[in-house]
């Protein structure tokens, strides 16, 4: 198995919402592919509060069946659509993925 393990830092308004607005709709985008990707077996998404002190926004934790499964949802249309909308409203990345 691989885990997929990606945190965001969201800018403060992007695309005409807020941050507190664009976390929630990454959220819900991502938690849609669940189902949709061959092979991920895991997803979850969780979101920073304002009563937290936290560094990211957003934590993205899946699990997938082995690299393949992982390679074939870098390239799958449904996760390119959410790459996309990510990638005009973070303003930091960081990532890991681990063989367990």
């Amino acid at each position: 198995m691989i885990k997929h393990i990606v945190f965001w830092q969201f800018k403060e308004e992007a695309l005409g919402n807020t941050k507190a607005q664009n976390m929630q709709l990454v959220k819900e985008k991502l938690m849609a592919l669940q189902g949709v990707i061959p092979g991920m077996l895991e997803i979850e998404v969780g979101l920073g509060g304002s009563e937290l002190e936290c560094t990211y926004d957003v934590c993205l934790y899946t699990v997938f069946t082995d690299k393949a499964a992982l390679d074939g949802y870098q390239i799958h249309p449904a996760h390119e659509e959410v790459k996309q909308l990510i990638g005009q409203v973070r303003s930091a990345r960081q990532c890991m993925d681990y063989a367990v």
